[in-house]
């Protein structure tokens, strides 16, 4: 096996080319880690390499970096240096050595937010720690993130992940790799759901991250909460009409979807569906909804076929609305959809009746989505 020699050292002084420097740093660099290296010959590679890592040559600092990106013996300050340099001389180290901390890939991310290909070899690596993998996620290149969540040596904190289903979550470059990890929180997952393909939502449940059950939930709930997301405030009459007449028509003017749009503080929807269901004008419908006596809500409630179990809870988010002035003050509706909730939620609680838990965990899901009374502005 070539050791390095004196011989070597007099061919740098006569022949300082830098293809001679090259092929030396070639030699020395592949010897390095050869078990038949004396402490001294170990010694004096180093410095060697100390001095070589400031050539001026490319060539020669490459030479380095390829023969020393595995191996555990370099010292610290040489291989910080290699990863420091260009893309051709710093990638191998960035990608492979295991002599880099966490504090060295933070700072050269750090500092070279522009440089995919750094970032890249980075996200690449056999293991990349939750700390470094946040740091590529704040910077957000949409390459780096498909190499690191395609990297199963890569620990991915939720909170990180949370932000690439924000940044990324449509993309379906991030969406399948994301898919194929092999741990995938539960919350990331139900995010996915709505997401991604009917054939990637297969894979989900496939894999394990998520049961079909709440798949199925997960799909009822969006198409229900985008149904009565279509009105917005302040829509005209005909065109709620319009809409609960549509939804009756293909079987869809469900008794969860209207609770769930009361509970959201659509009251003119609630009104005219129960209308369409019962078959009685919209005024009279809404006469017997705000009668202040007992049988009027009943009465209309029950003529359209509503479950006998969720009128405790109707009741309640009726007399919210009855009590609520909506004035169009900063953040109006989330205060009233709030109260609505909690409302409908204690009622249930009180009397101990069943209530179906798709429908709780939609409601529940719901008010955490909405800021406490202690955050919503003052009126």
């Amino acid at each position: 096996m070539p050791r390095i020699t004196k011989e070597d050292l007099n061919n740098l002084i006569q022949d300082p080319s830098g293809k001679n420097r090259a092929e030396t740093a070639d030699k020395i660099s592949r010897e390095f880690s050869a078990e038949s290296l004396s402490d001294s010959e170990r010694v004096l590679a180093e410095d060697i390499f100390r001095l070589m890592v400031r050539d001026a040559e490319v060539r020669v600092r490459k030479a380095l970096a390829k023969n020393l990106k595995q191996t555990p013996l370099v010292p610290h300050d040489v291989a910080a240096t290699l990863a420091r340099d260009v893309d051709d001389v710093a990638l191998p180290i960035l990608k492979f050595s295991e002599v880099l901390n966490d504090d060295d890939l933070v700072d050269i991310i750090g500092d070279n937010t522009d440089s995919v290909e750094k970032q890249r070899a980075i996200a690449s690596r056999p293991h990349v720690s939750e700390i470094v993998s946040a740091t590529l996620v704040d910077i957000g290149h949409e390459d780096v993130m498909v190499d690191l969540i395609s990297n199963d040596g890569a620990q991915i904190s939720e909170r990180s992940l949370q932000k690439v289903v924000d940044e990324f979550g449509e993309n379906e470059r991030i969406q399948k790799p994301m898919i194929e990890r092999n741990h995938l929180p539960i919350t990331i997952a139900e995010r996915l759901v709505t997401l991604v393909s009917d054939r990637m939502r297969s894979e989900l449940i496939a894999r394990g991250h998520i049961p079909e059950g709440i798949v199925n939930a997960v799909m009822t709930q969006s198409q229900e909460s985008a149904t009565i997301g279509l009105l917005g405030d302040g829509a005209e009459e005909r065109d709620v009409e319009l809409l609960v007449e549509h939804l009756h028509t293909n079987n869809r003017l469900t008794s969860g979807l209207i609770l769930r749009a009361l509970c959201m503080g659509d009251v003119a929807f609630f009104e005219a569906a129960l209308a369409r269901r019962a078959g009685v004008s919209l005024i009279n419908t809404r006469i017997l909804i705000h009668d202040s006596g007992p049988f009027g809500l009943e009465a209309i409630y029950n003529k359209a076929e509503m479950p006998a179990h969720f009128f405790p809870g109707v009741r309640a988010a009726v007399e919210v609305a009855r009590e609520t002035d909506l004035d169009g003050g900063e953040r109006d509706r989330e205060r009233y959809s709030r109260r609505m909730i909690e409302r409908v939620l204690t009622q249930y609680g009180d009397l101990g009746v069943e209530f179906d838990s798709d429908d709780v965990d939609y409601l529940m899901g719901r008010m955490l989505q909405l800021p406490s009374e202690r955050n919503l502005p003052q009126q």
